[in-house]
């Protein structure tokens, strides 16, 4: 069964850190809980150089990150401060508010970074989309692993293939990376309602079709659909149970009413979210 709809990249240079966007899209705002999904890289900094991404808000959400190298230094307003590096999670749930700077590690700014991975947002469903904000860390040696025929299999959250990931889901949710060594193949059942396979690096057929690397194939529902590998490669697999309900996106809020936006972009204006201790900067609200 091939692809349904093929999302493309949304290409943006963040100074020399390049970023790809297939979520939100123009067809498909949402596939299961996750409405934003990012490619981060790969990227090389100069000495002394590296990501940066000032003190800024979220609500509604849960951020989830996960790198291929390189490392993140993660602070927020809840006092966390973790080194994410390659194979863990961090899931951030933002539910009514919370603050977090992202960036390179000094260790690691000195010598000159790299990064590569995965930033994700999934929507709260509407029973926490205002719970109290958490943090958690899953090192990647506690994500379930399954090998299957030249395919190795991480489960960094949710669940899939007969195994559950530790990681704090608020629904029903698929999210695997995936590693094919060439001419591999791999199953994959019609567990979750939605889902969806984005193509990091190789060359892939989805259903049949070739799939360019750095495009999302939306897969359709209660089929087997199978994935190829012609060459070595990385795709990532999500979805999960469909959303309650439509959602807002804007900035960095999600929501399911524009009144808690402008709630949150009022007491981004009055910074009344809260601080991330040892920061001092932070990221405007954007005029539009």
């Amino acid at each position: 069964m091939q692809p349904s709809t093929i999302l493309k990249p949304r290409t943006k240079d963040l100074g020399g850190f390049e970023v790809r966007r297939l979520l939100p899209a123009a067809t498909h705002k949402m596939v299961g809980p996750f409405i934003f999904f990012d490619h981060m890289g790969p990227a090389r900094f100069a000495a002394g150089k590296g990501v940066d991404v000032r003190p800024h808000p979220h609500i509604g959400l849960a951020t989830v990150t996960f790198l291929f190298e390189g490392a993140l230094l993660h602070r927020d307003s809840l006092g966390s401060i973790q080194r994410i590096i390659p194979g863990d999670v961090n899931w951030m749930t933002a539910g009514r508010g919370i603050v977090h700077s992202e960036r390179t590690p000094p260790e690691d700014r000195a010598q000159g970074a790299r990064l590569h991975g995965i930033q994700t947002w999934v929507a709260l469903p509407l029973a926490d989309e205002q719970a109290a904000p958490e943090f958690a860390h899953v090192p990647g040696a506690m994500l379930p692993r399954i090998s299957e025929k030249g395919v190795e299999l991480r489960v960094i959250a949710g669940s899939a293939f007969g195994e559950r990931a530790p990681t704090p889901v608020f629904t029903e949710t698929l999210y695997v990376a995936a590693t094919f060594a060439a001419g591999a193949r791999l199953g994959l059942p019609p567990e979750h309602e939605e889902r969806a396979a984005y193509v990091v690096s190789g060359d892939v057929a989805i259903g049949g079709a070739l799939l360019a690397p750095h495009h999302v194939a939306v897969l359709p529902a209660g089929e087997t659909v199978e994935i190829a590998a012609s060459s070595a490669a990385r795709v990532m697999l999500f979805g999960g149970a469909r959303t309650d309900g439509d959602r807002h996106i804007w900035w960095n809020f999600v929501a399911s009413s524009r009144a808690l936006l402008e709630q949150a972009k009022q007491r981004w204006r009055e910074q009344g979210f809260g601080q991330v201790p040892e920061e001092t900067e932070f990221i405007p609200l954007p005029d539009a």
